[in-house]
């Protein structure tokens, strides 16, 4: 029959069903894989199966994955807010699409039946899919599969074409048309007598005659399909010739055989057959037959026939005459579900709705469901070639002064339409990204939150942009195109879902599922095109007792529907975004500018970017055929007003019929218990997304009103409208419009806009992580927060509806139709806007309920924007005064707002946005406290607001009030570690203190502070204290401490202040002299010798050094000096308990600190130079504060007004001169890797010296000889160092009998045998280095001989004497025998002078046997006297005045003559005997000579 079809109703997807996390097993098999015997899945194929009331069985298989099969199980029971977790069964082979689900009571609750293109049935016994969850091997339980090869005992039979099954029984129709029947189910012996039945024409001998008996041939199988009616199981067997049989498959007998046959379409194949359901006061069974195309017939058609059956002794079925026809013009029939009076046609363009009721085939009006692939289409601007274009032209004459702000508001635009629930959808999603080279794992994905999706896809578009040298508009384009496509291909619809007990119709689409409802009145009426407006009444419009206003409001609504269509869907677009995203353009500028671009176009910038795009000619066709549809627009729409205005004969008659459709427009309200209704799951779900749809529909309307009624402001000259109807646009009208807008957009938003997800300082939501918390409703809400589809909406029923046990219990309906669907719209829209009470003024107390209720959930992004878009509608509609007048509900809005924003900025990262929301948090509780009636408002809040309870009972003064709520936001701050704002409620409170206290202010009722003034305000003082010290305003902290009138507190802030300081590395603020010490300087260094003595002595900075400082800047120098040595004493215990690795630097730091203390010491006279030892835990420290160490020395008083006279025990300068040197010693060994310390600074053994020259530290050894000996000893300690410094100068090896006893080398030397002795050096030293060594110890002797031998004049003799010891053929070197000649005593010749002289020489050189060293001496004195200047001749001649050591000259004499007598060197010592006698011989004369002048020398 011929139809026209009405747009009745729309699909509304069940959010979160594309995100099913599937359990996979395998199914294993024992038979051999074998050649296709079944037929193929060639479309996707899904189906359901009404298991009972509360649960439908979902199953699918998919042809791009035909091995696989998915079942997924709604339920009323589950615990589970949507269905998340499904069954993937993975067979052997590919799968023919037929699946049966029947319910058995036994273990295994259901049968599940499925063929395999090869030919094999499989049973499944399946338990509840939840069993399989934790299930630990992937394999299918072997024990719970049955399996069957039909292809064994049927192969004469051909290829099976349709199968059906039913508990306990599996037919198969085969290409011969033959029908067997296999008891797979219910007999386990597939051998077994009966298991299989073939279903023949003849009964009794007629079989036995085989094939030749069975009657007429009939054509292949086409359908099987198995039905229940009134007890009994039928058969239907539809073949390919069009002959229909009926069978009783418990009797296999045949009840009805008939040849569908149809005049009109002979010849057309017969491709399915569906048996509706029967009613139970009905006996006529429904039957739909799909015939295909014919040569005459292009479209496919289905027929509907109606069978009469009765059932007695005998069952007889009858075809009813009257037949009706159903034509398929548009799509692919995917899926037929069929009622007594209805059939619903699923096509790939749409659902279409036909009644039954007639009994003929008269045209009748069909019913359409639309799919979301059109309203997918129409978000993403992808429902025709221009629309995406008309949101960038829109944008650009929008944003012509702001450019910048082009692109991140058209993302924002894009990103939010993805996102939106019912449009995004995670697999399509996913596989867009991949096609641009986006990968993650399953799990990465399942992660992401709505706000990591949106970084992930902008940063996309932006590296699109970038690498394709393109602009971002484009790359959104084809983004969202692309997104498209895989929505439509991974998102097909596969089959219907009938709800028998609710009436509900679903959809199974290949990776979701969905309901279809109803469409409301106002979206029959705004969707439909302009000239399908008609009777107002029979789509619900009934507001006019008069034809005439009716006819009016079809008129506006003609021109509202040509504005919208002219600017498309962008400008409601723009200005949704403008309204909920953050503020680019504010909302009242975008209206002028959509009104400029009706009355003139888009501006010339976007024309240009389109040449810049597109191209010249291009573009310059699109601005003409743009211009052309302006001035038609333009045209119609004046003439149009012009007739409405004739119609109606004033302005004023049109502004009342607006007015009163505005009133159908405005939410509901319905004064109901909403919160007593329990919804399911997918209840909630479909309400969700349902309120989203109609939500925007109201939201568009009533934009596109508001645009007409501007409209008409703008051309109220050409239209003849006077100034009166003008000013009530503009001041009733347009505020009524904004107000409606504002009420649908909170609706929009809440039923759209993604949760945040939970804070991960949320010690709940670890809790949750960690499966400590037993509550799985729970866990299941926090793991939901954040993804696209848990939107605000659902936290709002889960939390209205909820129970104790923390999940939602689901109704005994398990789907809802479309009187369900539309009621809890109306419901939860209601409750949303009016609340429980319905009254009028009551949206402002229940904004805050919802705010609360966000609150307490996290949601305060959320939060923050109901309360803000709260208040700048409240501002807009009253004065601030008047606001205050709402029984304190605007002090409640603000208080919430600032718990919004004290919550965001504790999330927030430091930076800018922290310091903002800490502004705003201030601000809003600063105007909380000064509402009016805010003291009895706020006390209302209960403790499930999420934060600290205000509980100040008794009625108290203003002030009061104030003090205790400035205490309670300073310790909210506080809670949440930020010092800024507990600082500043901390001074707000301190300025009530007074007032609040003053016993001028009368109030009844106890004193509900109950402490002093005093108290309190050492109290907050120290508050104060505490938060500046953490924002590290050191001088308000110390200004804070010095106004504090507690003293206990005072000083308990003054110690925690030095701690600070201390561990700020701030002392030098302490120090430096920047704060004003009112007198608090002793306990300020009493907190800081407190703090030193419990301090590690290593630490960094120290505290000793703070004291000295801060000591010196008083000039107080004794107790610096005092400081700094205890800390060198300290030093010295501490670290050698240690045993410090970093000796050598505590010793440098224990010479700093002595060094320090000398050098103070000497700004003081002498007479009070000396210090008292200061032990730890002396007197400097306050009795009061606790010891944590053993007093070991008896305390004593250091004070400024010290008397001359000393005590018993002091140290004065030379004991800390006489440890500085010690100190250093021991600094010097130590990095030299010798430990060495010392117990007594008075004295020092020579064991320290003998160190100090084995490692070469000879400034240091002199150092200390100088200052601890004196006179002999020092001599004498001279004398072992030179001669120690001597040895090192001589070749490795010497002879140890020639080292004299005296000089006790032992403590020098190392011996290594008995006969030998080594100097200290390294043993792989080469010859070379040792010689370099060698040379570089004589300039060292050379030069401390030279520098320390005005101590001992005869060190000298000393060292010539070591060195010959050591080896007497050594030759001495010439400075040292310079040293000897140097040394004569003035106005004396020959040998003479002081100890070191020629004679000491000559005579070593005699005792060592250098004879010719001994008398070329000799001759160089001989001579030098000999050869006297003239003017030194007299005073040679003087008595005494020359001495030669006649007795060592006699002894070299001997000597020579002993060895010319001994035959040694004979002619050596002959040489040198005569030239000795030579040379006394002159002498001896010019002595002689002398003497006989000296008498007349005295004359």
């Amino acid at each position: 029959m011929g139809t026209r079809s009405t747009l009745v109703g729309m699909e509304v997807p069940i959010i979160g069903t594309d995100s099913i996390k599937w359990i996979d097993l395998f199914l294993s098999s024992s038979l051999p894989s074998s050649p296709p015997f079944a037929p193929h899945t060639e479309h996707d194929f899904a189906a359901s199966s009404s298991l009972n009331q509360d649960h439908h069985l979902i199953w699918r298989i998919h042809k791009t994955l035909p091995h696989a099969l998915e079942l997924l199980d709604i339920s009323s029971t589950s615990k589970e807010f949507l269905p998340s977790i499904g069954l993937r069964i993975t067979f052997p082979d590919a799968l023919s699409p037929f699946v049966s689900v029947c319910v058995v009571e036994r273990r295994y609750p259901y049968l599940l039946y499925a063929l395999t293109v090869s030919g094999v049935a499989y049973v499944l016994k399946l338990r509840n899919i939840s069993s399989y969850v934790n299930a630990s091997n992937s394999a299918f339980p072997p024990d719970e599969v049955l399996e069957f090869d039909i292809r064994a005992c049927s192969n004469q039979h051909g290829p099976i074409t349709a199968v059906a099954a039913t508990a306990g029984c599996f037919v198969a129709g085969f290409s011969d048309g033959s029908v067997s029947c296999f008891q797979l189910g219910s007999l386990l012996d597939q051998n077994a007598p009966g298991f299989v039945h073939e279903l023949r024409d003849d009964s009794g001998m007629g079989r036995l005659w085989g094939f030749m008996s069975r009657g007429r041939i009939v054509g292949p199988v086409q359908d099987l399909v198995m039905y229940e009616v009134h007890g009994k199981q039928l058969l239907f067997v539809l073949h390919s010739d069009g002959i229909l049989r009926v069978w009783d498959s418990i009797s296999h007998s045949r009840i009805f055989s008939h040849t569908m046959s149809i005049p009109e379409l002979a010849g057309a194949t017969l491709k399915r057959l569906w048996v509706g359901q029967v009613d139970n006061n009905s006996s006529i069974i429904p039957l739909a037959i799909l015939y295909g195309q014919t040569l005459e017939v292009s479209l496919e058609m289905i027929y509907v026939y109606g069978l009469h059956c009765s059932f007695g002794d005998r069952t007889i079925l009858l075809l009813e005459p009257s037949v009706q026809n159903v034509l398929l013009e548009e799509g692919r029939c995917i899926d037929v579900k069929l009622a007594s009076d209805k059939i619903w046609i699923l096509k790939d363009n749409g659902l279409v709705l036909h009644n039954l009721s007639h009994t003929t085939v008269n045209v009748e009006e069909a019913q359409c469901y639309s799919l979301q692939e059109e309203f997918v289409a129409d978000q993403l601007f992808q429902s025709s070639e221009h629309s995406s274009d008309d949101l960038l032209w829109i944008t650009h004459s929008i944003f012509s002064s702001g450019k910048d702000h082009i692109v991140p508001f058209v993302s924002s635009i894009f990103l939010r339409r993805l996102l939106c629930p019912g449009i995004h959808h995670n697999i399509s999603l996913r596989a867009t990204l991949l096609d641009y080279n986006r990968h993650w794992t399953d799990l990465e994905f399942q992660s992401l939150t709505a706000d990591g999706l949106k970084k992930e896809i902008l940063s996309l578009i932006e590296h699109e942009g970038t690498t394709e040298n393109s602009s971002i508009f484009y790359c959104w384009k084809n983004f969202c195109k692309r997104y498209f496509h895989n929505w439509c291909k991974n998102n097909a619809p596969c089959g219907l879902l009938i709800d028998s007990s609710s009436g509900a119709v679903g959809l199974i689409r290949k990776n979701s599922l969905s309901l279809f409802r109803c469409t409301e009145d106002i979206e029959r009426l705004i969707n439909g095109s302009s000239d399908e407006l008609g009777d107002l009444v029979s789509i619900g419009l009934d507001l006019f007792d008069d034809d005439l206003e009716s006819e009016i409001l079809i008129e506006v609504l003609r021109c509202v529907i040509s504005i919208s269509q002219q600017l498309g869907k962008t400008a409601s677009a723009v200005f949704y975004e403008s309204l909920v995203s953050t503020p680019v353009i504010s909302s009242e500028e975008i209206l002028p500018c959509v009104s400029k671009i009706l009355a003139t176009g888009y501006s010339s910038s976007a024309a240009m970017l389109h040449i810049s795009d597109t191209g010249a000619d291009i573009a310059w066709e699109k601005k003409m055929a743009d211009h052309k549809n302006l001035r038609k627009f333009s045209i119609d729409m004046l003439l149009s007003l012009h007739a409405l205005c004739e119609k109606a004969g004033t302005w004023g008659r049109v502004l009342n019929v607006i007015e009163s459709f505005l009133k159908f427009v405005v939410p509901r309200k319905i004064i109901r218990n909403f919160d007593d209704k329990i919804l399911s799951s997918i209840n909630a779900s479909t309400l969700v997304q349902a309120t989203s749809q109609i939500s925007q529909v109201m939201f568009e309307t009533a934009m596109d009103v508001l645009l007409f009624l501007t409209y008409l402001v703008n051309i109220s000259g050409q239209i003849h409208m006077c100034h009166d109807d003008i000013s009530r646009i503009q001041l009733e009208m347009v505020p009524m419009i904004e107000e409606i807008i504002f009420e649908w957009l909170i609706i929009h938003f809440f039923a759209t806009t993604p949760s945040q997800p939970a804070a991960i300082e949320d010690f709940s939501l670890q809790l949750s992580s960690l499966q400590i918390d037993s509550n799985m409703g729970k866990r299941s809400w926090n793991e939901k927060l954040g993804k696209c589809h848990f939107t605000l909406a659902f936290i709002l029923l889960l939390n209205i509806q909820s129970f104790p046990g923390g999940h939602i219990e689901l109704s005994s309906r398990c789907l809802p139709n479309s009187d369900d669907i539309s009621n809890s719209i109306q419901d939860f829209t209601s409750w949303i806007i009016w609340g429980k009470s319905g009254e009028p003024s009551a949206f402002l107390s229940h904004s805050t309920e919802l705010a609360l209720i966000l609150l307490r959930h996290g949601q305060y992004d959320a939060a923050e924007y109901l309360l803000t878009m709260v208040e700048a509608h409240l501002r807009k509609e009253k004065t601030s005064q008047s606001i205050q007048d709402n029984d304190g509900q605007w002090c409640i809005l603000h208080h919430l707002l600032g718990c919004c924003f004290l919550a965001q900025a504790q999330c927030a990262s430091h930076g800018i946005l922290k310091e903002k929301k800490v502004n705003e948090a201030v601000c809003c509780f600063f105007r909380a406290s000064s509402g009016k009636g805010a003291s009895q408002a706020l006390q209302s809040l209960s403790h499930e607001a999420g934060f600290a309870h205000i509980n100040f009972s008794g009625c108290v003064s203003d002030a009061a009030w104030r003090l205790h709520y400035y205490q309670w936001a300073m310790q909210i701050f506080e809670q949440y570690n930020i010092s800024e704002g507990a600082y500043q409620f901390a001074l707000a409170a301190l300025e009530q203190v007074d007032e609040a206290l003053s016993p001028n202010d009368h109030y009844s009722g106890r004193d509900p502070l109950s402490e002093s003034s005093a108290t309190i305000k050492g109290r907050l003082w120290a508050n104060v204290f505490k938060f500046t010290l953490d924002l590290n305003r050191f001088y308000d902290a110390y200004c804070a401490i010095i106004t504090n009138p507690d003293e206990e507190s005072k000083y308990i802030c003054l110690r925690r202040f030095i701690i600070v300081l201390y561990e700020c590395g701030a002392m030098k603020i302490l120090c430096g002299g920047q704060l004003p010490f009112i007198g608090l300087t002793d306990k300020v260094e009493q907190e800081l010798a407190r703090k030193a003595e419990r301090s590690d002595i290593l630490a960094k900075p120290n505290l000793y050094k703070l004291l000295y400082t801060f000591e010196m800047h008083r000039h107080n120098w004794r107790r610096a000096a005092g400081y700094m040595y205890l800390y060198s004493a300290r030093l010295r215990t501490e670290a050698a308990l240690k045993d410090h690795q970093y000796t050598a630097l505590v010793l440098q730091e224990r010479l700093n600190g002595l060094s320090a203390a000398i050098n103070v010491l000497h700004l003081v006279h002498p007479a009070y130079a000396w210090i008292d030892p200061l032990p730890e835990g002396n007197s400097l420290h306050n009795e009061h504060y606790p010891r944590k160490k053993a007093r070991t020395v008896e305390e004593q008083t250091v004070s400024n007004d010290v008397q001359p006279q000393r005590g018993q025990s002091y140290i004065d300068i030379e004991k800390l001169e006489n440890e500085f040197v010690l100190t250093s010693a021991e600094y010097f060994l130590s990095l030299a890797n010798v430990k060495w310390t010392f117990t007594e600074v008075h004295y020092v053994s020579s064991d320290l010296v003998d160190l100090l020259v084995q490692k070469s530290l000879y400034d240091m050894a002199f150092t200390v000889l100088l200052r601890f000996y004196k006179g002999s000893r020092l001599k004498r300690e001279l004398e072992r160092v030179f001669c120690a410094m001597s040895l090192k100068c001589c070749p490795n090896k010497v002879d140890s009998s020639c080292v004299r006893d005296d000089l006790r080398t032992h403590g020098l030397l190392l011996t290594s045998s008995k006969n030998e002795v080594v100097v200290h050096a390294s043993h792989d030293m080469g010859p070379a280095t040792q010689q370099f060594k060698r040379n570089s110890q004589w300039e060292t002797l050379e030069l401390y001989l030279v520098k320390y031998r005005g101590f001992h004049a005869k060190l000298p003799v000393f060292v010539a004497e070591t060195l010959l010891c050591m080896d007497p053929q050594i030759e001495l070197p010439l400075w040292l025998v310079q040293m000897f000649k140097d040394n004569r005593r003035e106005r004396t010749w020959g040998m003479t002078g002081q100890e070191s002289n020629p004679a000491s020489l000559f005579r070593l050189y005699v005792d060592y046997g250098r004879y010719a060293e001994a008398t070329n001496l000799l001759l160089d004195c001989i001579e030098s006297f000999a050869s006297a200047r003239p003017v030194d001749i007299i005073n040679r001649k003087r008595p005494f005045a020359v001495w030669f050591p006649y007795t060592a000259i006699e002894r070299l004499w001997c000597q020579l003559e002993e060895s010319i007598s001994s035959g040694r060197m004979v002619d050596h010592c002959d040489k040198l005997k005569k030239l000795l006698h030579g040379a006394l011989l002159k002498h001896l004369q010019l002595l002689r000579v002398d003497s006989d002048d000296a008498p007349s020398a005295v004359r």
